[in-house]
């Protein structure tokens, strides 16, 4: 599916890149895995005989020095996965987050897919192909209770992705976002070995259907499907879905053993 493809992911030390590092790796693709931990990303680098890149994606030429590096070692860059991110929910009220907390989210869930793109659109338009894949979440087509830095930024990447795609697809380059609900990763706080259930899925899990919607080309990529229907709830009448999700917090609240995000899944 993937033979001979260069594909690049950052935060690919673990979750879902890591992963997706292991999928692409098992059909035949050379991997580039970058991550904010060197050890992480040597580590799963040496997993799938691929290159290993410390990269903090909140600074552009970490992002370059990524690409160059992978480009060095296997030329041209087939496949970037954009796949850093953070949690860090409100400590109060929904405007409650300090400033620098805001300018994190908006570097690592914004900025870092625009580095990529920015370094590696000229490239590839002037030959024609290439697929840029930006993870962003289920947050970003509806909402993240408790993280309203986290869901404002995750909608911006969707909203940049689509950019990306009416631009660019004329140029021949696929793109695609990556929307998933909740998933067993250290970002909220679960090792990749969880015992997953109900809505909860694995990193495994997600990866395959994400190395499926990428070989399809799709633009949008749901490893939880149920979300496209409540998208449907959501465009069709905005006021009944924000009655629901008033309701959801609401149940979280009175029901959850610790309010902490690792905990939400159980509720949607």
């Amino acid at each position: 599916m993937f033979v001979g493809k260069l594909v690049v992911i950052t935060g690919g030390g673990s979750g879902i890149g890591a992963a997706l590092a292991r999928g692409f790796a098992a059909n035949g693709a050379h991997v580039c895995v970058g991550d904010l931990n060197e050890d992480a990303a040597h580590r799963i680098a040496t997993d799938v005989n691929g290159v290993a890149v410390a990269c903090d994606v909140r600074c552009e030429t970490d992002v370059q020095n990524l690409i160059k590096t992978a480009q060095k070692k296997f030329g041209d860059v087939d496949i970037f996965i954009s796949n850093a991110g953070l949690a860090k929910p409100e400590p109060a009220h929904a405007a409650s987050a300090a400033n620098d907390v805001w300018q994190l989210n908006w570097e690592v869930h914004v900025m870092s897919h625009v580095y990529a793109a920015r370094a590696l659109l000229p490239t590839m338009i002037k030959r024609g192909n290439g697929h840029l894949v930006n993870v962003a979440s289920a947050a970003g087509l509806l909402n993240q209770i408790g993280d309203a830095a986290y869901s404002a930024t995750k909608h911006a990447a969707v909203s940049f992705a689509e950019s990306l795609a009416i631009s660019h697809n004329d140029d021949g380059i696929d793109i695609s976002v990556v929307c998933p609900q909740y998933v067993a990763t250290p970002l909220i706080e679960m090792s990749d070995d969880t015992v997953v259930s109900g809505s909860l899925l694995s990193a495994d899990d997600a990866a395959q259907q994400i190395l499926n919607g990428i070989a399809a080309k799709d633009f949008m990529i749901l490893p939880h499907p149920q979300v496209a229907d409540y998208c449907k709830i959501r465009g069709a009448d905005h006021a009944s879905w924000l009655s629901g999700m008033k309701g959801l917090r609401r149940k979280f609240l009175r029901e959850s053993e610790t309010g902490e995000l690792k905990d939400m899944h159980n509720f949607v």
